[in-house]
């Protein structure tokens, strides 16, 4: 079995026997070993010469067929003796042997021979140099390589070990050792791509089977042979080249590979071309060293060689002419670019097409390009460059031929032109490329003259799109209008008939032959199937052949002074109570109907909320439908007769939380309500002067609190009380309680017709003190009687308007230099 080559550790075997094991042997070795370090080696065919499975208690440690024990692991010692088992068993005969190994670490020697200071002279063991075999040797054999010598012992045996690609082989017999003499001998040649290098170890042994020395370990090294010729790694290397490449533009590389011992002669490669096919002139070059493939040649035209081949010979020994060779094949594909400019066929192309024939193909025109066929550098590109201001024609590229196909997508007409004459050129999809050491070259046209047919035409309407106008005031039968065709051949209208098809806007028809518009109902814009006022109507003109064409007239509603079937009052209010609203219809202008008059809610989601209940031939009731909240509701309600007259309102219900309707004022409109400039600037001047009469009492108030005598602008508690537009004249009335306080409202005192004002007497200022003078007061006594008598305190008009009316503007005056401030 092949093994790598372990760590030998020279030891001391010691044996002696033991009486339940077949024998023990102790090892002395260091404290730590590390893995497949080599301990010892015991005789097993001493034991069990029919030993058939080997095996040792301890898991540290494994035993070889010949006997050699070897650590499987790093072992620390960390007692000075350390034990374990070798047991071999004859799985035939069923017989059982041990052999008991003991350990011992080399520092209880030490410790043994402390006290022998004699130095002791050792004999120097000789380690022989490696080996060399050639590979492939002829011999003859077997062979010798080495030899080995012990003093002191006879025997030798040998276990060794191959390195290679073939590890996984025992090569068995390969190499043997004379037991006497100890020459190493090998029995036949070896392949070193196979087995580079053994490793031998070598055993010498006493008659009696020990080894009383460390094995010596011999490595043989197999040179090297050159016997493997190089080869490429691809069969067929393929490259692609545009073609007007420049020299050294690099191509590709080619690659091959050598079995023999690298970085060495055999090793060694070198490339070169062999041939060119075809044999023109050399367009690449081959560096010798690195297999890169270049270009050579300065004018490589794919039109000329689309495809080179070359072949390549490699050769190690740095290419010396007794070196193994190897050829092998590159093909070189050269690829196209636009370097050919495409050019016409014919210069002069000339066709026919029928007039008023559209998507009709009338031409395919040819070119001649030398790039690639299907490559961009080759596909056609179409223009028409005069001659198709209209863009009565397309020119496309059948993809399959290369062709150019000239179409006709709008339709010709004789009558304007009896012929056209069309500009052609062509380019390629890819840009141009100007090969070397040629001349630009210029662009190909070709002219192609298209002859129009005449062909019997129908009839056509000009101009094919008309409008006419009409008023909701026109009468049934009102013409409003001629649309009329005309032969393109004749150039009028005789004998052509017109026709609108059914199915569309029935509210006009047209004359078979004058090709008059009247109208056969009462136009209402109102009405649905007429959108935005409007109706466009297809018309038919089919002339004596029966050639037809088509136009369409526009019919658009005008309204005019006279509303049909209107609602005049618009605007109701709708208490808690739900009274009905009654609608009827008014018509200034007409008040002729067309009994019954059908009444209904245009808009879907107030239908639902609100409903119509019949009362006569011309009015219906308007009533909510269930409890429905309160607001203002703008419901569009038409009206149409049995004429076809139809109208639509929009009725404004303020639906309100009132009894009778004056509680709630007028409803309002759906649109939103905003305030006009004047409004706001009302508001603010009245709130600036509500502002003054406040600041004015205040100051007032004020006064007569802080200082509690008279002063000359409060009007302190003196309060107006009256329901009239002016005062009557002043009368005493002496029935009236006297005041017991000086704090108490007056009330008005009705005289005749006329009524007093009363004052109620405060603390302070008072009109008494205007009226008599001095600082009196409204409480002031009058003595009368003997008896002291509590002022009525009624004062005129004209006494309250002198007292306050100056003291009024001097408030006005001082609040407006505040505001300013």
């Amino acid at each position: 079995m092949a093994r790598a080559a372990p760590r030998l550790v020279l030891g001391l075997l010691v044996l002696s026997l033991c009486c339940d094991a077949c024998k023990k042997v102790t090892f002395h070795v260091p404290s730590v070993l590390e893995a497949d370090t080599l301990v010892g080696r015991v005789n097993i065919n001493e034991c069990l010469q029919s030993a058939e499975h080997i095996s040792s208690s301890d898991g540290s440690f494994k035993v070889l067929e010949d006997g050699s024990v070897y650590t499987t692991s790093a072992v620390s010692l960390s007692d000075e003796k350390r034990t374990f088992t070798i047991l071999l068993k004859d799985l035939q005969e069923h017989v059982e042997k041990k052999i008991l190994i003991d350990l011992e670490t080399d520092e209880k020697k030490k410790t043994r021979h402390a006290r022998d200071t004699v130095l002791k002279r050792t004999k120097r063991r000789w380690g022989p140099i490696p080996s060399v075999m050639i590979e492939n040797s002829l011999g003859p054999f077997p062979l010798q390589i080495q030899q080995v010598q012990s003093d002191t012992a006879q025997n030798y045996t040998i276990y060794y070990s191959a390195s290679g690609p073939g590890i996984d082989q025992d090569p068995k017999g390969l190499f043997y050792i004379e037991r006497e003499t100890g020459n190493i001998f090998a029995t036949r040649a070896v392949d070193r791509e196979q087995y580079p290098s053994f490793q031998i170890i070598c055993f010498a042994s006493t008659p009696d089977g020990y080894s009383p020395e460390v094995p010596l370990v011999h490595t043989i090294r197999i040179e090297d042979d050159n016997d493997n010729a190089p080869y490429f790694t691809q069969d067929v290397f393929q490259f692609c080249v545009p073609e007007n490449s420049k020299p050294g533009v690099v191509v590709g590389t080619v690659t091959a590979e050598d079995r023999d011992e690298p970085y060495t002669l055999h090793t060694t490669l070198k490339y070169r071309i062999v041939s060119q096919t075809p044999s023109v002139t050399p367009a690449f070059s081959l560096h010798g060293d690195t297999g890169v493939i270049s270009v050579l040649s300065p004018q490589l035209d794919r039109e000329l060689v689309s495809t080179y081949t070359l072949l390549i010979e490699v050769r190690d020994m740095a290419g010396q002419p007794f070196g193994l060779c190897t050829t092998g094949t590159a093909v070189i594909k050269i690829e196209d670019t636009n370097d050919n400019a495409p050019t016409f066929k014919q210069m002069q192309y000339e066709t026919q097409v029928e007039e008023n024939r559209v998507n009709v193909d009338i031409l395919r025109i040819s070119v001649v390009d030398a790039d690639e066929f299907g490559a961009p550098g080759s596909t056609a590109v179409y223009e028409i460059i005069r001659g198709n201001d209209d863009h009565t024609f397309e020119i496309t590229t059948d993809r399959n031929t290369n062709e150019g196909i000239l179409c006709v997508v709008k339709g010709l007409d004789y009558e304007n032109a009896k012929q056209r004459i069309l500009v052609i050129a062509v380019n390629n999809e890819a840009p141009y490329m100007l090969a070397p050491h040629s001349q630009q070259v210029v662009q190909s046209t070709c002219t192609v003259t298209v002859n129009v047919l005449d062909i019997d035409e129908g009839p056509v309407f000009k101009p094919c799109f008309f409008r006419m106008d009409a008023s909701e005031c026109d009468d049934i039968g009102t013409n409003i209008g001629k649309y009329l065709a005309e032969d393109p051949e004749t150039g009028n209208s005789e004998g052509i008939c017109y026709k609108i098809p059914p199915g569309q806007c029935n509210w006009v028809n047209i004359d078979e032959k004058s090709g008059e518009v009247r109208t056969v109902r009462v136009l209402d814009r109102d009405l649905g199937e007429v959108k935005r006022g409007q109706c466009n109507i297809t018309v038919l003109a089919i002339d004596r052949n029966g050639k037809t064409g088509t136009g369409t007239l526009q019919v658009v509603i005008q309204r005019c002074g006279r509303n049909y079937l209107r609602i005049p009052t618009t605007q109701y209010t709708m208490c808690r109570d739900r009274k009905p609203i009654c609608l009827s219809v008014g018509d200034g202008d007409d008040t002729s109907y067309s009994m019954p008059l059908v009444y209904r809610v245009t808009d879907r989601s107030l239908g639902s909320m609100w409903k119509i209940t019949q009362h006569n031939e011309k009015s219906v009731y308007l009533s909510p439908v269930g409890d429905i909240p309160f607001g203002t509701y703008t419901i569009p309600i038409s009206v149409s007769d049995s004429s076809g007259r139809r109208g639509i309102s929009e009725i404004s219900v303020n639906y309100c939380d009132c009894v009778t309707p004056s509680d709630c004022g007028s409803p309002r409109s759906a649109g939103s309500v905003t305030l006009g400039v004047w409004a706001i600037l009302a508001m603010i001047l009245g709130s600036l002067l509500l502002l003054l009469i406040l600041i004015t009492i205040c100051g007032c108030c004020g006064a007569g609190v802080m200082h509690r005598q008279v002063t000359d602008d409060c009007a302190n508690h003196n309060l107006i009380i009256s329901n009239t537009e002016a005062p009557g004249e002043e009368v005493m009335d002496h029935n009236i309680i006297p005041l017991q306080t000086t704090d108490q409202v007056g009330s008005g005192i009705k005289t005749g017709d006329q009524q007093t004002f009363e004052m109620v007497k405060g603390r302070g200022h008072t009109l008494e003190s205007v009226r008599g003078g001095g600082h009196q007061t409204l409480g002031s006594v009058k003595e009368g009687g003997g008896q002291a008598m509590v002022d009525t305190c009624r004062y005129s008009y004209s006494e309250w308007h002198n007292f306050t009316h100056p003291r009024l503007g001097e408030e006005s005056i001082r609040g407006h230099t505040l505001i300013k401030n």
